[in-house]
């Protein structure tokens, strides 16, 4: 008798916001891997909704957004199959990756799976530096962990004792097209971070202020070799460190104005 085994079905989970220059990239590179693809928008104004509904593989769900974290553990209760793969929109899979998917569809025995994700900034390949590898959970079976962190910095994190494996291949990630839309961000994601760490009675100091963003820059450009990934790999650190920077400044506006 013919010994087969039954593969595990994966559902991809994406959450979107005006994600037209993103999504048909993501979704394109999933398909080999997916049996389920579920899109969870916060009521995009762009083509996204338009572009998902091109592809009859996918399930368009549209649901307010009350913060990465929250949509984030949303999204998976909209899952068929309790093993996830995570995606942004502005990632997809390299072709090394997907054989490795395919590989662990095959005998899925860890509770979840790492992968290193390759940051394109600028049109750049930052190879080196914080930014590389940097290293995300992103396949695993959802009935052993949840989305946890701090907004708008989420993570899923594991039960105690769960067993992990690395993947092969990387995540590539399209992170920023230009200097402006990184500075948006920084400006965005330091807003909403201070503000999570002024609800957690968080206080700043000078080392948060001036030496945190100095030795940030020091690691991920010097130590980590930054320096070999030419100008966008200049800009990238010194700008992630001047992100520090903003989140614990406008963390002290919010404690010397609510005095």
């Amino acid at each position: 008798m013919q010994n087969t085994t039954a593969l595990t079905p994966i559902s991809v989970v994406i959450i979107t916001y005006n994600e037209q220059q993103n999504i048909a990239r993501c979704l394109d590179s999933v398909l080999a891997v997916a049996d389920d693809i579920v899109v969870v928008d916060s009521f995009s104004t762009d083509q996204t909704a338009q572009i998902c509904q091109n592809y009859p593989q996918v399930r368009f769900v549209q649901h307010a957004f009350d913060g990465h974290i929250e949509q984030k553990n949303y999204a998976i209760t909209q899952a068929k199959y309790p093993h996830i793969l995570s995606l942004d929109a502005d990632e997809c899979l390299s072709e090394q990756l997907t054989q490795s998917i395919l590989q662990i569809k095959q005998n899925f025995n860890k509770t979840g799976y790492y992968i290193n994700r390759l940051n394109n900034y600028c049109g750049t390949w930052i190879r080196h530096s914080d930014w590389y590898p940097d290293r995300k959970l992103r396949l695993w079976d959802s009935r052993h962990g949840q989305w946890g962190g701090t907004n708008p910095h989420d993570k899923f994190e594991l039960q105690a004792n769960s067993s992990t494996a690395q993947l092969k291949g990387n995540l590539l990630h399209y992170s920023f097209h230009s200097i402006e839309q990184h500075i948006e961000q920084i400006n965005k994601f330091s807003s909403i971070a201070a503000q999570q760490l002024y609800l957690k009675g968080k206080r700043a100091n000078t080392y948060h202020l001036l030496i945190k963003p100095c030795f940030k820059f020091f690691k991920s450009y010097v130590l980590r070799l930054g320096f070999l990934d030419g100008y966008y790999g200049y800009v990238a650190c010194r700008n992630s460190a001047h992100g520090i920077f903003l989140r614990y400044a406008k963390l002290k506006k919010l404690n010397l104005d609510n005095k």
